[in-house]
């Protein structure tokens, strides 16, 4: 309603300007002298002085707050939390709680992890992108309010001017569309939010500090309450300082709508939750012929319970992207380690995946070595998704999920050394068309790169991957699966009855 009550208001004054050129025949004589127009102008008491277009239009905005006033201000938002803490202390899980508790009673919320909101705001720009270069190519459409008022070219001519630039003005500042646009539930068709659940909030690149600190500074400025995860403390998020300043801006955000709190435990409670001995067990493990026949045995299990035939499909993912799902089945997809982890795919093609298929069992899952280190980022990126969207996931894997990332005879996951020279590849490829065309800014320096490529960040998202496929097995995890997907309810107790504890040791 302000939006709209202002825009009417806007084009009046437009109007008004216009009508006072045509009358003082602004363009009659477009051959006069400097001096001459000068003189003109300086006769005219109701028209404003010659100034550049970015004067012109702020004094325009002034006028257009005294007459209808400025955009309603939010009332003060309660703070939001901030929780961070080590792997499987339990801060997601009170994310999620305190998410659960505010169904049907908060009307705008959202829940996302990190890979999820960076695609999400990949999309957004591209649309205001792409919007932008529709607006130029109907512009006659756009302005034709102008071509009906009854005013010479010229005058007309500048009217156009004035309004290509203000949108080219609003279009400069793409975060705080996308950020106005991040809340809007697409699929229930609910526009902005009131809190927001951000899962794992982390800055792997400079597009992550741009993106999120120009974002999350505008929703918290416009009344959104953030509750937020992560693995470090917010001052630490940032320890490369790239993109300084703006994000020092987030930080002040961050502290003034925000509380820290430290879940200060070294403890991973995953690995406390206790399991049943009769229990299905979903990770087999070594690659042996024995495993490889009880694997085989619960796919064949499980496809039959869920009923229908087992087919290659082809699924929708992002930006017009599809994605061949080998062997599907009612909810339930098959994959070996190679066609998932070994091909560049990546956060997209595993929240598709997620959001088909309840069941996803992948084979021949080897140990993680520096030799397929990108194998190991994308097959970490996918047990995140997987967990995240609660799916079921059956494993046959090379070792036991706790030496899934310790290396083998090829060398340990990290080497510095040999980080910088891919640091550098991917930093100049890094976001290019954000780099572009949103004015992020440059990137981090080569040792910058190689800090975030090699360090913590990775090492924390092992552990959390090894500490997710580990509660991923439990009795708990599997019932709330049960109860998200509730096609799974059937089937899955009938399976469970006739269970026994199907992992072999290895061979001594």
């Amino acid at each position: 309603m302000w939006e709209t009550s202002r825009e009417k208001e806007r084009r009046r004054l437009l109007v008004e300007e216009a009508e006072d050129k045509q009358r003082d025949g602004v363009w009659i004589d477009e051959k006069r002298g400097f001096l001459d127009k000068l003189v003109s102008r300086r006769k005219r008491g109701n028209i404003e002085p010659g100034v550049g277009k970015w004067v012109s239009y702020l004094n325009r905005e002034k006028k257009l707050d005294t007459l209808v006033g400025q955009k309603p201000v939010a009332p003060i938002a309660p703070k939001g939390i901030y929780l961070y803490g080590n792997v499987g202390s339990g801060k997601t899980m009170l994310m999620d709680m305190f998410y659960g508790a505010t169904e049907g009673l908060i009307k705008h919320r959202r829940r996302f992890h990190f890979h999820e909101a960076m695609l999400e705001i990949h999309d957004h720009m591209h649309d205001v992108w792409k919007r932008r270069d529709d607006d130029k190519s109907i512009e006659s459409t756009s302005f034709s309010w102008i071509s009906n008022l009854p005013f010479d070219w010229k005058i007309k001519e500048w009217l156009i001017g004035e309004e290509k630039y203000k949108q080219d003005t609003q279009q400069k500042h793409i975060l705080l569309a996308v950020a106005d646009k991040f809340l809007v539930d697409r699929q229930a068709n609910k526009s902005g939010a009131s809190i927001l659940c951000f899962d794992e909030i982390q800055t792997i690149d400079v597009f992550a500090v741009v993106a999120l600190s120009g974002i999350l500074s505008r929703l918290l400025s416009t009344g959104t309450v953030l509750v937020s995860t992560s693995n470090k403390a917010p001052e630490d998020l940032n320890q490369d300082g790239m993109q300084r300043e703006i994000f020092l801006d987030l930080l002040s955000k961050l502290d003034e709508n925000c509380n820290k709190i430290l879940v200060g435990t070294e403890k991973d409670y995953r690995r406390l939750i206790p399991t049943d001995g009769l229990t299905q067990i979903h990770y087999f493990w070594p690659l042996t012929s024995d495993t490889r026949s009880m694997y085989e045995a619960m796919w064949h299990d499980i496809t039959r319970q869920i009923g229908g035939n087992i087919i290659s499909v082809t699924i929708p993912v992002m930006f017009g992207r599809c994605l061949e799902i080998p062997k599907s089945c009612n909810g339930v997809a098959r994959f070996d380690f190679e066609y998932l982890c070994g091909r560049p795919v990546g956060a997209a093609d595993y929240i598709a995946i997620a959001r088909n298929y309840h069941t996803v069992f992948i084979t021949d899952i080897p140990a993680m070595s520096m030799k397929i280190r990108d194998k190991a980022r994308r097959f970490i990126t996918l047990i995140d998704e997987l967990y995240n969207h609660h799916c079921r996931l059956v494993c046959l894997a090379a070792s036991c999920i706790d030496d899934l990332f310790q290396g083998t005879d090829e060398g340990p996951l990290f080497d510095l050394e040999s980080f910088q020279f891919e640091g550098e590849a991917e930093g100049a490829k890094l976001r290019r068309d954000v780099l572009a065309e949103g004015n992020v800014g440059a990137a981090p320096s080569p040792t910058g790169l190689v800090a975030i490529l090699s360090g913590q960040e990775e090492m924390f998202a092992f552990r959390r991957a090894i500490s997710r496929l580990i509660e991923m097995q439990t009795p708990l995890y599997l019932e709330r699966v049960e109860r998200v997907h509730s096609s799974l309810q059937k089937q899955s107790s009938v399976i469970a009855k006739g269970s026994t504890v199907l992992q072999s040791a290895p061979s001594v």
